[in-house]
């Protein structure tokens, strides 16, 4: 009965490199996502957007972490009085699926046709 100790200890050796693997815990996505929400909140500084704009076009990341990064570099840009720099395009809010999916569904309105003439 070597067998099974020898197949604990092989499994064991297997899942103990799992960070190696690549496999993200959840702490580390939100992490991550926090990390990202607070560049995202320094870049709608940067470009001198409002800060329920930045909200509103990235709805997905933490709030708390995009108003750290707004915040951050609005400190920074006073301190080193640097001005906004303008996007190239207007940045539009995404629009929902939802909404994408029924304007998708619904036919183009035609002109009503006419009723009949009566002789």
């Amino acid at each position: 009965m070597i067998v099974r100790p020898l197949f604990f200890a092989v499994c064991l050796l297997l899942t103990s490199a799992c960070d190696q693997l690549g496999i993200e815990t959840p702490l580390q996505m939100e992490q991550k996502r926090a990390a990202e929400g607070k560049a995202l909140g320094g870049s709608c500084r940067q470009a001198g957007r409002a800060l329920e704009d930045c909200y509103q076009i990235n709805p997905r990341f933490p709030k708390a972490a995009i108003f750290e990064g707004w915040k951050d570099m609005d400190a920074y840009m006073r301190d080193n009085k640097l001005d906004n720099i303008a996007p190239e395009f207007p940045m539009k809010p995404p629009e929902s699926k939802k909404k994408a999916d029924e304007a998708e569904d619904e036919p183009e309105a035609k002109p009503a046709k006419p009723p009949p003439a009566a002789h």
